[in-house]
């Protein structure tokens, strides 16, 4: 599953940089997320799939803080650029007019820019909460990798607090992010819904948005179902098991879904193939 993450994403990232035909704004977006999501996967499967086959299963403190600082920041970007990916497809159906000029190559840089820093940011502020705790005694993390409830059990002293603080920064961030892209598609429905049915314009519309909402559904969902649970003393075993498709699954099935259902996607594969095989 890992390797096809890999494959994947990289075969993304390569289609939409080979093919001139894909450099607009929707498969740019795309193509930064696949990014996002290889090093989201290369930051958490790669030590958990030693640790399943070494006997000495560890990791040293500033790795720790390493790979939780990254992994929520890239978690945080990726919410960012669907919610991006949102706001573009609501430029594309309903102010195609001026679809040009709102959505440039400058305004490009800056919203994929801001996802990043804005991804990262919240990630630093939540790093640095979990590791200010003392520590002391048991230094077994019961979890696949540097899971912030995880980590949090360890601290010396009453972690409820920060663990509150912390999940709900997560819950703010992924609630403001969820509900923008309700607020765009609620728009963008109303605007198909307004378009003539015969001319086929519905289906085009709908299917352009298909994926990327596929994506949203499954992504958000995952990650509510783990930050809806507020206190650090939860089951160790509920923390491990969703975090497994939200890890994992995700960004396993994330390429599938978005060359599955676009059309685009696939026929750009297909040549990209094609020219490879018989070049």
């Amino acid at each position: 599953m890992y390797l096809m993450t890999l494959a994947g994403n990289l075969a993304i990232m390569t289609v939409i940089w080979i093919d001139r035909c894909l450099h607009t704004p929707m498969y740019l977006y795309l193509g930064v997320l696949s990014f996002s999501e290889t090093f989201y996967t290369i930051i958490i499967i790669p030590k958990a799939l030693v640790n399943l086959v070494a006997e000495s299963k560890t990791i040293s403190l500033p790795g720790c803080v390493a790979q939780m600082f990254f992994f929520h920041g890239l978690g945080g970007t990726n919410c960012m650029i669907l919610t991006v990916m949102g706001y573009d497809r609501y430029l594309a159906i309903c102010h195609p007019l001026h679809y040009g000029s709102l959505m440039s190559l400058n305004v490009f840089v800056k919203l994929v820019v801001g996802s990043w820093i804005s991804g990262f940011l919240v990630s630093l502020v939540q790093t640095m909460l979990i590791f200010w705790s003392p520590f002391c005694g048991s230094n077994v993390i019961n979890h696949f990798f540097c899971h912030m409830r995880s980590v949090l059990r360890l601290a010396c002293t009453d972690s409820n607090i920060i663990g509150v603080v912390v999940s709900m920064i997560s819950m703010l961030g992924l609630l403001g992010s969820f509900l923008l892209i309700v607020v765009t598609y609620l728009l963008i429905l109303g605007t198909i819904l307004r378009l003539p049915s015969a001319s086929g314009e519905r289906e085009k519309a709908f299917s352009t948005c298909a994926a990327h909402l596929t994506v949203v559904v499954m992504h958000f969902g995952f990650a509510f179902i783990i930050y809806l649970k507020l206190s650090p003393r939860d089951t160790l075993e509920e923390d491990t098991l969703m975090s497994v498709p939200y890890t994992i699954l995700t960004p396993f099935l994330s390429p599938m879904i978005f060359t599955l259902r676009n059309k685009e996607m696939k026929i750009a594969l297909r040549k990209a193939f094609s020219k490879r095989i018989f070049s």
